[in-house]
């Protein structure tokens, strides 16, 4: 359990520092336009997207005495961490120049993150047919995954403050944690996957993998889902950092640490959700935690800001007005974490039942249609933050530190910066529950949907 909850630390940490950092860091440090920084992470996550199924499918033809996923995961870590570091630094010369250079860079550090992560993924299925067990996997998995993306919140927040250098540090420090953390998980794996239950041998063209997944009606039911709950999340994710900075004028001292509670409200509520599911039902624990998650939501989108040149200073103060909103935002961001949780456990903890239905049971395939899927949507929704800042006159920088500073954002960006923390996600997530209303009730036992 510990060496598969370490399986995805890497790709957790690399994970959330793109997402959260990235955007920040084409607009505010690599000086790149809104609507070319949109572009390129949708670019990355489409690139991400469309080498699932390729991997999948190689992924389940690879034949070693250590089963098929290893040799990936190990093939794939130490190039993951190198081109990680890459991604966060800036090379001279103009925007034309920056952008060709991160289009090659994402390709290559795309590659590598999926090489380690779907054959990962794909694992939770194989290593046990026990529905309990498997819903414990994957919450270890993404305890795994969110103590990793901590510390490298942590460690972004300690180097962010030297401004652009800061990114190059991180880069290689995370860079180097990355590979270390799949190759001792790769270790401790060893035993039990050179034991688990292989997917099928035989090739298939992707018109049947197409009508394979497209069949499955609980695959479908659930990619849905995943897809709605993952868009919500990402695009807060991307727009946290400036909503803090831009919006609630949350001194840059402190909004780089920020994230972390909601991390850590994250993972308790990971294992809150995987306590409640086992006991009255995942569809149930979906419905609980997706009410908290759109009710934080709408609340964010409604806070007012802290005073201009609000320091640290003046939010310790105990009669101090905006230490009070920051007390409140505080709260309601770690609400946030709490339920949105459950976009990550939920819907992996279903796609075995799914696999299931299937009597060839070919976990790469549909693990790689599944991340499919969620990633072009990723991607979508990222070039949309990146359009509707451009229309709405947000202004990039090369000088990070000029945010809260010489730079005022118009009014139509602030409003917008809002309705991408709050309104936008909260209406996908309500759209995720209304996907799954025609299942009332999963049974555990049986694998089987009750409606």
């Amino acid at each position: 359990m510990i060496s598969y909850g370490m399986g995805d630390a890497g790709t957790g940490l690399a994970a959330i520092q793109l997402g959260t950092y990235l955007f920040l860091f084409f607009t505010c440090a690599a000086g790149i336009p809104a609507f070319i920084a949109g572009s390129l992470l949708m670019i990355s996550k489409f690139w991400d997207a469309f080498n699932d199924p390729l991997i999948g499918w190689l992924s389940d033809h690879t034949k070693s005495k250590w089963g098929p996923r290893l040799p990936w995961m190990i093939g794939g870590a130490v190039p993951l961490g190198l081109f990680l570091a890459a991604m966060w630094w800036v090379p001279p010369g103009d925007i034309e120049t920056k952008t060709t250079y991160y289009i090659f860079a994402a390709i290559l550090l795309m590659t590598a993150y999926t090489s380690v992560n779907l054959p990962f993924a794909a694992l939770s299925t194989e290593l046990t047919n026990n529905t309990a067990l498997r819903t414990k996997l994957n919450a270890a998995r993404f305890t795994g995954s969110i103590l990793a993306g901590t510390s490298g919140l942590i460690v972004a927040a300690g180097f962010l403050s030297k401004g652009v250098e800061g990114y190059t540090s991180m880069g290689r420090v995370t860079g180097a944690i990355v590979t270390s953390t799949t190759l001792i998980a790769c270790w401790g794996l060893a035993p039990f996957a050179k034991k688990a239950r292989r997917p099928i041998s035989q090739s298939e063209s992707f018109k049947k993998q197409l009508n394979r997944v497209l069949n499955n009606k609980l695959f479908t039911r659930i990619i849905a889902l995943y897809l709605l709950l993952w868009c919500g999340l990402q695009l807060m994710q991307t727009v946290s950092l400036i909503y803090l900075e831009q919006v609630m004028l949350v001194p840059i001292d402190i909004s780089k640490w920020i994230p972390i509670p909601f991390q850590i409200s994250t993972l308790i509520g990971l294992q809150f959700w995987s306590f409640y599911s086992n006991k009255n039902g995942r569809i149930s624990a979906l419905y609980k935690g997706g009410k908290i998650w759109i009710s934080a939501c709408l609340l964010v989108m409604i806070l007012p800001p802290l005073s201009k040149g609000a320091s640290i200073n003046s939010l310790f103060l105990i009669n101090n007005f905006d230490s009070i909103k920051m007390l409140i935002l505080l709260f309601i961001i770690t609400l946030v974490g709490f339920g949105a949780s459950t976009a990550y456990l939920i819907p992996w903890s279903l796609l075995p039942d799914a696999i299931d239905q299937d009597p060839e049971k070919p976990s790469g395939i549909y693990t790689a249609w599944m991340v499919f899927v969620q990633k072009v949507g990723i991607g979508l929704s990222v070039q949309l933050l990146g359009l509707l800042l451009s229309l709405a006159g947000y202004k990039s920088s090369t000088n990070c530190s000029s945010i809260l500073g010489e730079l005022n954002q118009p009014f139509t960006a602030i409003i917008t910066i809002r309705l991408c923390m709050g309104l936008i996600p909260s209406l996908l997530v309500i759209a995720g529950l209304i996907t799954m209303k025609p299942w009332k009730s999963l049974d555990l036992n049986s694998k089987k949907i009750i409606s």
